[in-house]
This record gives structure tokens, C-alpha cells and sequence, in this order.
């Protein structure tokens, strides 16, 4: 018998404790996780409307927004969410994801089911009065309340999207994520990729120092982690690697995202990604120009996060700028991972790219920022 890869292959630090952390987190979602004992309680008091307040097991169910590239990313931040404040990570799982990953977490699931208990968590957006960001505004949820004194609702949206208030960013401060720790159910939304604003936070500055001592492999640990292909998922992968590019010497992967509010002839843009991996000596100078024909993506999700996969995949790797897609195709492979957040700090804006050394801005989208070591 193979003797046990502890570190799974280099992927974690030889100063990895297996009594901590993940591990940890495995056990309080075995502990907590659906149609568990304590799961089961946690319904009856959700149902019951009765007013929150922390429990031995406290919830943050993500919910999707944008495409898979979007979905991707925030998942990974959730989780991390999750992870920082010891919340059970679980997904309202969208149509159109069923049969994409494994559920990662032995001996239970991350699936809330169809039977919960509020029905509408995909109809909320920004206008919902339950929003976090809304209930700061109007002054009903105050940092000094305490759920001895002050009936709290019994659960919260979060909404992180890109048009979010400056209330809902809130939710990136320290005195905001002490409110919510006072929750027993949050429910999060968001298109975004939010883990530098933990770095931020005081309050988690020496776990995540313990968590990812190399600032730049973040999303790569995340999401190797969270986010494993099913069997169908997989053999898209394989068959193409098999057909295509077992027997290469490199291999390049190339992604183009066209967007209807730049329109770009396509041929400018073949012009570009040839002239790009001739400067960088990605490609051999005996390329030809000729114009190609841009391939139509259908619906199938299976194949778009296989598509992603595979570009992880690649010895060197081009991608458009401003696209989650090839933004989650870098970050899997540890190729050079782009990260976009906020702006946030003493009530004023700031240049959040110079507040700390390992935040600098994105080449791509000035306004994001990415970690770096």
C-alpha cells in the first residue's frame, strides 16, 4: 500500500496541521450539514421566525450571479467566507450547475435542498428591504444591538454584486463582519472575487497568514480544494487531452471573450493574440496570419468549466482581458491569478491598490485589485 501523501503532492506547506483547519471544517459540516440533527433544528427556528442569534452551527449559502466565470470565483470567496468565521458553506444550487462538481466535503453535502424553507432566493436583488446594506441604511441593524436585548431578523441577504452601495460594503469592515457573526443564516450574492478584503481585516490577518503563507496561490489552493470535475466533466477533459495534446511539447492555451458592449472585429483581435505570442516568445515566429472564425459556445456548462480546465492546463496561457472565464483558467493553474475587490476603509475612499505591499492594482481593470507575494 502507497504510504499516505499527507501534503497531497506539494500542494500544502510541510508546516500543514492535519488537526486544524480543513480538517476541522470537514468535521463541523459533517456535524452541521444537511438533514443533520442539528441542520434539522436550525430549520424548525428559521421557520419558527424567531429572532437569530449565533449557534453551534451558523450558515452561509451562496447564490449565483453572471456566468460561470462569475459563479466560479464567488463560490471560492464564499467558502473562504465561510472558513474565517466558522459558517457552513452551502450552495442553492442553479439548473444549469447540477452535475459540474462532486460535492467536496466527505460524508455529506453542499446542497440546499428544494424543500427550504424560503422559497424566493433567487428573486432578491438590490431593492430588497432585507438587504444588509439596506437595513444599515435605514439604521434598523446598529453594531452596539445585542440579541439579549434587540429582535434581529432571523436571517440576512448579503448582496456583493458589482452596482452595490456603499452600505452593502459594509460587509467587507470589521465592525460589520462582528454584526453578522451574530446571525445563524446569511445568504450571499455575488459575482465577484472579494478574498483580497479579508486580507484587509485585522481580525483575520494572522489565520490567513497561517491559512496561505504565499499571498499569490490563494485562489489556487481555494479552488483545488472546493472544485472537483464529476466523472462527465472529467471525461470532456480527458478526451480531449488524449486526442489533442498528450503527445505535446507545450502546450498554449489561448482564450478570446468578445464583449457586446466593446464591440471588437475579431480578426483585429487574431491580429493581436499573434503579435502578443510573437513579442512574448509564447509562439515560433513561423506562425502565419490568417483569419479564423470565431467558435460558437453553446449552453452546456459541463463543457464551458471543462473548456476552463483545460486552459489550467496549459504551459503558457493568453487570455482576454476583463473575462472571469479566463480569470478562473489562470487561477486553477497557478499561472498567474487576477483578483478584483472593493474599496473600503474609513468611511472614505481610498486608493485600495497602495494600503497594503501585497495588494497591487489589476493591469486589466484598474479598479481591482490582486495579491501578490
Amino acid at each position: 500500500e502507497r504510504p499516505k501523501d499527507r501534503l497531497l503532492g506539494g500542494l500544502l506547506s510541510p508546516e500543514f496541521d492535519e488537526a486544524s483547519c480543513l480538517r476541522n471544517y470537514e468535521s463541523l459540516h459533517r456535524r452541521c450539514g444537511p438533514n443533520t440533527e442539528l441542520y434539522n433544528k436550525s430549520i424548525e427556528q428559521l421557520k419558527s421566525n424567531a429572532s437569530t442569534r449565533p449557534s453551534e452551527c451558523n450558515y452561509v449559502v451562496w447564490l449565483e450571479s453572471g456566468g460561470i466565470g462569475n459563479r466560479v470565483i464567488s463560490m471560492v470567496s464564499t467558502f473562504l467566507y465561510a472558513l474565517l468565521n466558522d459558517k457552513v458553506f452551502l450552495l442553492k444550487l442553479p439548473d444549469d450547475f447540477h452535475g459540474i462538481f462532486c460535492e467536496p466535503f466527505p460524508g455529506t453535502s453542499w446542497i440546499l435542498y428544494s424543500d427550504f424553507p424560503i422559497q424566493d432566493l433567487d428573486g432578491f436583488d438590490i431593492s430588497h428591504p432585507q438587504i444588509y446594506g439596506n437595513i444599515r441604511k435605514n439604521n434598523l441593524l446598529r453594531n452596539d444591538m445585542d440579541a439579549a436585548k434587540h429582535s434581529l431578523p432571523p436571517y440576512l441577504y448579503l448582496y456583493l454584486i458589482h452596482d452595490y452601495s456603499g452600505f452593502d460594503k459594509m460587509f467587507y469592515c470589521e465592525e460589520g463582519q462582528r454584526l453578522l457573526r451574530r446571525f445563524a443564516w446569511l445568504f450571499l450574492k455575488s459575482n465577484r472575487y472579494y478574498v483580497p478584503a479579508f486580507f484587509l481585516n485585522s481580525e483575520y490577518s494572522e489565520e490567513l497568514s497561517l491559512l496561505f503563507p504565499e499571498k499569490a496561490t490563494v485562489f489556487l489552493y481555494l479552488s483545488r480544494y472546493l472544485l472537483h470535475p464529476t466523472n462527465s466533466v472529467w471525461g470532456h477533459i480527458t478526451r480531449y487531452y488524449e486526442s489533442y495534446v498528450a503527445n505535446a511539447k507545450q502546450w498554449i492555451g489561448i482564450q478570446v471573450r468578445m464583449f457586446g458592449f466593446a464591440p471588437f472585429p475579431f480578426e483585429r483581435m487574431v491580429s493581436q493574440i499573434i503579435n502578443c505570442s510573437l513579442t512574448g516568445n509564447i509562439l515560433p515566429e513561423i506562425v502565419e496570419e490568417e483569419s479564423a472564425a470565431p467558435t460558437t459556445s453553446g449552453t452546456n456548462r459541463k463543457a464551458a468549466f471543462a473548456e476552463i480546465y483545460l486552459l489550467s492546463l496549459s504551459d503558457a496561457l493568453i487570455t482576454s482581458p476583463f473575462s472571469t472565464f479566463g480569470y478562473v483558467a489562470q487561477g486553477l493553474g497557478g499561472l498567474r491569478p487576477w483578483l478584483l475587490s472593493y474599496d473600503c476603509k474609513a468611511r472614505k475612499k481610498v486608493d485600495i491598490g497602495s494600503v497594503a505591499p501585497y495588494l497591487r492594482h489589476c493591469e486589466d481593470f484598474p479598479h481591482g485589485v490582486r495579491l501578490f507575494d
